[in-house]
């Protein structure tokens, strides 16, 4: 198993809703994890079952600065992997926790 598979909890208004009505935590995970380790990794960290788990790949691209001193800068972009994670009907992930 992979060290450091889950970076961080996606926190958006949109995955907000998810979570608190559909059971649905988002998560920005390693780029080379597959569905079967991420699963594990959300299990063991938080204690909950997972009953499926969907994937998605953003960036890659390059972006262009016009207007530099430089005369137009090109550089790309880092390319990140978004995990969506539904867990068992009466569990829950606690994100925010109140200290």
């Amino acid at each position: 198993m992979k060290l450091g598979i889950i970076k961080k909890p996606l926190i958006t208004e949109k995955a907000t809703i998810a979570s608190e009505n559909r059971n649905i935590f988002t998560f920005l995970v390693d780029r080379g994890a597959n569905k079967i380790e991420i699963k594990n990794a959300v299990e063991k960290m938080y204690g909950v079952n997972v009953k499926k788990v969907r994937t998605q790949i953003y960036g890659g691209g390059v972006s262009s600065v016009k207007y530099t001193n430089k005369g137009i800068v090109s550089q790309p972009n880092n390319p990140w992997k978004k995990a969506l994670v539904t867990v068992a009907e009466g569990q829950t992930i606690e994100l925010f926790n109140n200290y």
